[in-house]
């Protein structure tokens, strides 16, 4: 959307919390947790013909899954927010070469899984049951499938899971979703009632969904990595790691922005991933 459209929305729905600001927060909410992309088209899908495909379930729920086949270490891949399992077929010949038994994943209302709303949450637990079916000894995660990786791996603890790898992931939600609020020009009686709609949902406030400070408790050794030109997650979230994700270190790039999408940083992946304790 163009920023004046974005600005047109943020007023109407400004306007529509003078009389409801209960109706107003909802739809904010369901603005921001509706994907406007995401979804296959025939070039992507090409990327995914050699792998087996599988439908796995969470609650009503399906979850869909590609496997690359391989005899070597099983590797779970999580995409980012209105993409999907295609975004991963940069490193699809590399992983490959390293015999890497890939397993591939679309996230809710993504690719070919089901619903029309997404959240991080909801994500960790499509991670977990394709985690708990699959077994990987390490998970990557890129962008909010990075931070849905270390909601998953603090949520349920997978000790199978050694190695985990974070690109350009947001280190909280409060971060995420105060940008929303900034870029829609929400009031406070919006701001605050996406706040209070979250806390009705989940149980928890905004600030209590941290993903740096989650990694406190993971035992699993980290990489992050992060872009000090990434414009969609500031390089501040990936300090925020580093100070708290004591087992993990930190590699800082330029100039490849949040896609991070560049062969130069595959090879410190694989090793990080064949590098033994």
């Amino acid at each position: 959307m163009s920023s004046l459209v974005i600005k047109s929305i943020g007023t109407a729905l400004n306007a529509t919390s003078l009389i409801s600001s209960k109706y107003a927060s909802k739809k904010a909410l369901n603005l921001f947790a509706s994907p406007r992309k995401g979804r296959y088209n025939e070039v992507q899908l090409k990327t995914l013909e050699q792998a087996d495909y599988n439908l796995l379930k969470y609650e009503n729920h399906t979850i869909a899954t590609y496997h690359f086949e391989g005899n070597s270490k099983t590797i779970l891949l999580a995409h980012g927010w209105e993409s999907n399992a295609s975004r991963w077929s940069y490193l699809f010949e590399d992983l490959i070469a390293e015999d890497y038994n890939i397993i591939l994943l679309d996230g809710p209302a993504h690719g070919k899984s089901g619903g029309k709303q997404f959240n991080a949450v909801l994500y960790s637990e499509f991670i977990n049951v394709v985690a708990e079916t699959y077994k990987p000894e390490a998970l990557i995660g890129h962008s909010v499938g990075g931070m849905a990786s270390v909601f998953c791996m603090h949520n349920h603890q997978l000790d199978f899971v050694k190695k985990l790898v974070l690109l350009g992931a947001p280190a909280h939600f409060t971060g995420v979703f105060t940008r929303y609020k900034s870029m829609m020009g929400y009031n406070h009686r919006i701001s605050e009632g996406l706040d209070r709609i979250v806390l009705e949902r989940f149980g928890k406030p905004t600030d209590y969904f941290s993903a740096a400070n989650f990694t406190k408790d993971i035992e699993a050794e980290g990489l992050i990595i992060h872009d000090k030109k990434d414009k969609i997650i500031p390089y501040e979230d990936a300090l925020l790691f580093a100070n708290r994700y004591k087992n993990a270190e930190l590699i800082t790039t330029t100039g490849y922005g949040h896609s991070l999408k560049d062969k130069s940083i595959t090879p410190s992946i694989i090793n990080f991933l064949n590098k033994k304790k």
